[in-house]
């Protein structure tokens, strides 16, 4: 709870909450305990409560911008790769609780593992009767998420430019295609290459499919000089 207040700013007063929040689905079921001791409800829970957050800032901060824009934004700003960026900046993630085998599988570092336990975290607090201060904290630590995101949305959203791009040009849309798979299954790296008219427009690596699709299709854009 210390560390947990310490990471937070935030005080804490429940114990078993905030165990509970930091507790994987592996670790219940190893150890043969019920399914409301590991963090999957407390993570629906501070699903509503970071998005809350996020949408009220952003609505403050960007005052002229349509609803699907805002909506885009925020789809970003808490997707898992940036709550896990969150997640290992802060030091949540070595409280993680997990089960043996995922521990010697890596799993700890998992993103979306990373991201649930956050969002665990956020829930607990709520509960803790700290939703104010937690509002706050989210406010303050992830407005630089934000600003990046509305600021360079096409490397973070290039399959959509793309796609509509394609689409107006041909009516076809690219292909994405999965040429190698690097590195242990903890810790694998997706080689993808994106193809249109039957040209190899790029190839990117990334930890998931999604991440490298996202690469290739931001430097298939630049190619294309549909973004600078």
């Amino acid at each position: 709870m210390k560390e947990i207040a310490d990471i937070f700013g935030i005080e804490t007063s429940s114990s078993d909450l905030y165990k509970i929040a930091l507790t994987h689905s592996s670790f219940t079921i190893e150890n043969d305990l019920p399914y409301k001791q590991c963090y999957e409800r407390l993570e629906f829970l501070g699903d509503a409560v970071l998005k809350l957050a996020i949408s009220d800032v952003l609505f403050k901060m960007y005052p002229d911008s349509k609803e699907g824009d805002l909506s885009k934004i925020r789809g970003v700003v808490v997707s898992d790769n940036v709550l896990a960026d969150v997640t290992k900046k802060n030091g949540l993630q070595k409280l993680i609780i997990i089960g043996k085998h995922e521990e010697k599988q890596g799993c700890r570092k998992l993103n979306s593992i990373c991201a649930c336990a956050f969002e665990a975290v956020l829930g607990a607090y709520y509960l803790d009767g700290k939703l104010a201060e937690i509002i706050e904290y989210i406010k303050e630590n992830f407005k630089p998420y934000i600003i990046d995101v509305a600021e360079h949305f096409e490397k973070f959203n290039a399959k959509a430019i793309l796609q509509e791009y394609t689409q107006d040009k041909t009516k076809t849309t690219p292909i994405y295609k999965v040429i190698d798979e690097i590195g242990p299954e903890h810790k694998k790296e997706f080689v993808i290459e994106v193809i249109y008219n039957d040209e190899i427009l790029a190839t990117e690596k990334g930890s998931t499919k999604k991440e490298a699709e996202q690469k290739c299709a931001y430097e298939a854009c630049k190619k294309l000089g549909i973004i600078n």
